[in-house]
């Protein structure tokens, strides 16, 4: 928020999608609201008064106040204090109606209801279940560090979601587009890039938001009955988390509609063919395409109308029945039988080459910068030995003409003879149409 202040929205984050309360804008307008409502709502948090808010956007030289400022250069004081005092209102309002990040707790807290969004909302299609591995792969680093900002390259990003490098790269730029994702630096040679999760959630407390599994007495979810829509989409994120990167779930073996299935029944085990289209987001010829590989294998159970899976299915172990009589044993068997083994070994050891590379031409190029630092040039009057000829006059290299008058003084440098003088005007239009005498 400081940069956004002082430099502007120089990564053009709050372009799209805002409108200024009483009637429709322009963009540069649009764009101004949404950037003095962002530094108002920081404002609000960092407590200071409406006083101090629009002494800094008015009488201050920063970025984020130049629409103000421009504003009140127009159409006077009156009116731009009148536009800063509604975003500034609006601004307070929501962050009363918002739940205040204090502490490691209430970002767990956070973290959970944007968990339990993801979980409810349909993903359909390829590209759909590859963002929500995406998203599951960052809930899981930003867990561990506590924070909505988290570092994460894009090879080490491919290989926690299974994917290729490629594929990762396409799903980041859909879940910018989307608003869910916020790059805050393109990294370093030795450093991932740094981004931030942004959560659509806006309160914990709200009455339109809470986790399918109802919240837990005591638990940092405890609170009031929720009364949000109901899709159908139910599936376990944290067994995705743990499957996704195996080789059974790449490409050509089980896949992302694979994986929603399975993570669909470790949510709730026992559903049919028609549950299961909605809890896992996927069509009714994929989802009897994956169960049967899967009853094959031994990992589902079909028992009349209800698919269940085996005891330790998740661990890649299968159980023996009437359509599976060699069951799998783990999860390299699975890959072995779906011809998929070894595809996330390839991918480690091509991203570590690539990396290896990459750390060799930084090595090169700043072998080269230090050469170029270490070598200085020759002053100009210092004269080079290409220029000089033997009896101490000045020659063309290429030509090998000698210029009259120019000599080589006793310390290196070039000096002219004032005893040539005459020769001196002539040297001015053809520097190399005479020799000096042998």
């Amino acid at each position: 928020m400081h940069n956004l202040l002082v430099l502007g929205d120089q990564d053009s984050v709050y372009v799209a999608g805002n409108l200024q309360r009483g009637g429709k804008n322009t963009a540069a307008s649009d764009h101004a609201w949404a950037v003095t409502r962002a530094v108002a709502a920081d404002a609000v948090r960092a407590g200071w008064d409406r006083a101090a808010f629009l002494q800094v956007m008015l009488d201050g030289p920063y970025k984020a106040g130049q629409y103000a400022r421009t504003l009140q250069h127009r159409r006077g004081y009156d009116k731009a204090a009148a536009w800063l005092q509604r975003a500034w209102d609006g601004a307070r309002q929501y962050v009363r109606s918002t739940d205040f990040l204090a502490t490691r707790q209430d970002f767990h807290a956070a973290l959970t209801s944007f968990r339990a969004r993801i979980e409810r909302t349909p993903w359909k299609g390829v590209t759909s279940k590859t963002d929500l591995r995406n998203l599951i792969t960052r809930m899981d680093i930003c867990a561990r560090a506590g924070s909505w900002d988290h570092t994460v390259s894009e090879r080490d990003l491919a290989e926690r979601m299974g994917c290729s490098r490629t594929t990762a790269h396409n799903s980041n730029q859909r879940l910018l587009a989307a608003r869910l994702l916020r790059r805050l630096d393109s990294g370093s040679p030795t450093e991932g890039a740094r981004w931030m999760l942004i959560s659509p959630v806006p309160s914990m407390t709200s009455h339109h938001w809470s986790t399918p599994k109802r919240p837990k007495a005591g638990g940092v979810m405890s609170g009031p009955e929720v009364r949000q829509p109901d899709t159908g989409a139910d599936i376990d994120s944290r067994t995705a988390g743990q499957l996704m990167h195996l080789d059974a779930f790449a490409h050509h073996g089980f896949g992302s509609s694979g994986l929603a299935v399975m993570a669909a029944l470790a949510e709730q085990d026992g559903q049919s063919l028609t549950d299961l289209q909605a809890s896992a987001s996927i069509s009714r010829p994929t989802a009897y395409r994956q169960l049967r590989k899967l009853k094959e294998l031994g990992l589902v159970h079909h028992e009349g109308e209800l698919y269940r899976l085996s005891p330790i299915a998740l661990e890649g172990t299968g159980t023996a029945t009437n359509e599976c009589a060699d069951p799998v044993a783990d999860w390299t068997d699975v890959a072995q039988r779906l011809g998929t083994a070894g595809t996330a070994e390839r991918r480690r050891r091509h991203h570590e080459a690539q990396r290896i590379y990459w750390r060799h031409q930084q090595a090169r190029l700043a072998e080269r910068r230090r050469t170029t630092c270490r070598t200085s040039l020759p002053h100009p009057a210092v004269a080079l030995p290409q220029y000089v000829h033997v009896n101490g006059c000045a020659i063309e290299p290429a030509t090998g003409r000698v210029i009259e008058g120019l000599f080589v003084a006793s310390d290196g440098r070039w000096i002219w003879d004032d005893n040539h003088g005459k020769y001196m005007r002539r040297n001015l239009q053809d520097p190399f149409g005479c020799r000096c005498d042998e």
